[in-house]
């Protein structure tokens, strides 16, 4: 896909660029720095899973292997644009680290969820969510290195999601041992890893798989009274019982129609009118002044929780970032708008290069950690930014 292209709107336009440069070095000088130093522990050749609000690590807490992969994915897609001078040696590092950490642990295949900072395993589970992380870091590992020693991880990967994560019913089970409710989220992020699969590296089983969690999303997820998408389920795809039944997150919302772009340009399927009535839902939950949206409601649009995680925040700005690149002529304004206030209202603390990870209902920050797993939301956004609407202005 090509950058966005205007005449008509080049005042919104330089504007947009502003904050998207802003963004990328605030990624370049700050972000990537400390995530690296302080967010690294060398003694392990791991990364830490927190920071404490003053920018040193929180060594008590055990690491996850969904953020480990996060990481991995981070510095590996920062190597592919030079915006930071270790990043493909940490990436390559925390390949190495998740492959004699967390593989096969406990003697049985499979990650593990976590280990304890002694190096002892935490927990042995088998989780569906982290092993979808662990599929995108290592495609993305693959695209900075060329190695094709990791290349090689994927087909024992997906071999373990057929054989142990793999549902009757072709879905995925939540974890090994299987657990419920079933959820559309770690769905989404193998939808999302196959994508990066096929455009890492080629992957013949990529476009496959990908269909046919783009079918599943269409037929379960999908709830055809109210637009919305379901978030938990019972074994056989029914809603969940009780207050989980009409739960929804309009983040996830957004990350599906950055998704379903993305399809589209891998497979030529016209997802649009999804991707744009899914859109059209969302933002009843945006902020009408700054864009940003809540963490929690029911289907029917009732706000069950009114603060505001940053993630769906960078997740709303790809959204809006797509339909730049599709030919929306405002929408690479509404996501510099957006993108404005994760930069003036998120990134402002507490240290340079981290952030606040939510913003309570009154607009106040939340949270005593800096968790690591959010610089893959924004480093994912900013590098869209910066691809989309950073570049100079081509008249047509």
């Amino acid at each position: 896909m090509r950058p966005v292209r205007t005449e008509t709107h080049a005042g919104a336009m330089t504007d947009a660029r502003a904050v998207a440069r802003a963004l990328r070095q605030w990624a370049v000088a700050q972000a990537l720095p400390l995530w690296a130093s302080a967010g690294w522990d060398a003694d392990r050749g791991l990364f830490h899973e927190r920071l404490h609000r003053d920018g040193t690590p929180d060594r008590a807490c055990p690491r996850r292997a969904m953020v480990q992969a996060r990481q991995i994915y981070v510095f590996a897609h920062a190597a592919t644009l030079g915006w930071h001078p270790d990043a493909r040696e940490r990436a390559l590092a925390g390949v190495t680290a998740l492959q004699s950490r967390y593989w096969a642990r406990d003697g049985a295949p499979g990650y593990a969820f976590s280990i304890a900072t002694d190096g002892t395993l935490a927990d042995a589970t088998r989780d569906a969510y982290a092993h979808a992380f662990v599929l995108l870091a290592i495609a993305w590992a693959y695209r900075a290195s060329g190695d094709a020693q990791i290349i090689g991880l994927v087909d024992t990967l997906l071999a373990f999601i057929d054989a142990h994560l793999t549902h009757r019913d072709g879905a995925l089970h939540e974890s090994v041992p299987p657990r419920l409710p079933r959820r559309q989220n770690p769905h989404m992020h193998l939808f999302e890893a196959m994508l990066a699969l096929h455009e890492c590296t080629g992957h013949p089983q990529a476009l496959p798989r990908a269909r046919a969690l783009f079918a599943l999303m269409r037929s379960r997820f999908l709830d055809p009274e109210t637009g919305t998408l379901r978030e938990f389920f019972d074994d056989d795809w029914r809603p969940a019982p009780g207050i989980a039944r009409d739960h929804i997150e309009p983040g996830h919302h957004v990350e599906w129609v950055w998704l379903l772009h993305r399809y589209r340009t891998a497979t030529g399927e016209d997802t649009s009118a999804l991707a744009d009535d899914l859109f059209a839902t969302v933002r009843r939950f945006a902020d009408p002044v700054n864009g940003t949206l809540i963490d929690e409601a029911d289907r029917f649009g009732h706000v069950r929780k009114a603060s505001r995680r940053l993630w769906p925040q960078t997740e709303a700005a790809k959204a809006w970032l797509a339909h730049a690149e599709a030919g929306d002529a405002d929408a690479a304004a509404q996501a510099a708008r957006i993108l404005a206030q994760v930069h003036a209202a998120y990134l402002s603390g507490p240290v340079p290069g981290a952030w606040h990870d939510q913003l309570d209902a009154d607009g106040k920050a939340a949270g005593a950690f800096v968790p690591a797993s959010s610089l893959y939301h924004l480093v994912g956004a900013i590098a869209e930014a910066d691809r989309v609407i950073a570049q100079p202005v081509i008249a047509e």
